[in-house]
């Protein structure tokens, strides 16, 4: 389990990045949050599989992390996640989460 500090979960909760599926510019923390209202919003009609559209949303939070230096990780001359510290993604999203409360 990656440890981090609060001034890391801050700041990478406050990392801007463009999200395609939801073709807007929004921090981690705004991305989350628009997030939990589509759960919200739609219940059980809700898809985690397709929560804005298209699979593999997940992959757009880690590749903000990485565009924003939060993580390891490299993406391509497109902007594409080609390689990053799947755990410390995953550890650092839940803290940015639990940061939330």
């Amino acid at each position: 389990m990656a440890n981090f500090t609060k001034e890391q979960i801050e700041a990478a909760g406050n990392i801007n990045y463009y999200f395609d599926d939801l073709d807007k510019t929004l921090t981690v923390k705004g991305y989350l949050v628009n997030l939990l209202r589509s759960l919200w919003a739609e219940g059980e009609g809700f898809s985690g599989k397709r929560p804005f559209g298209n699979s593999g949303w997940e992959y757009d939070l880690y590749s903000a992390l990485v565009s924003g230096g939060a993580i390891k990780g490299s993406l391509d001359d497109e902007g594409y996640l080609q390689d990053f510290d799947r755990q410390a993604g995953i550890d650092l999203i839940f803290d940015i989460i639990n940061s939330l409360e």
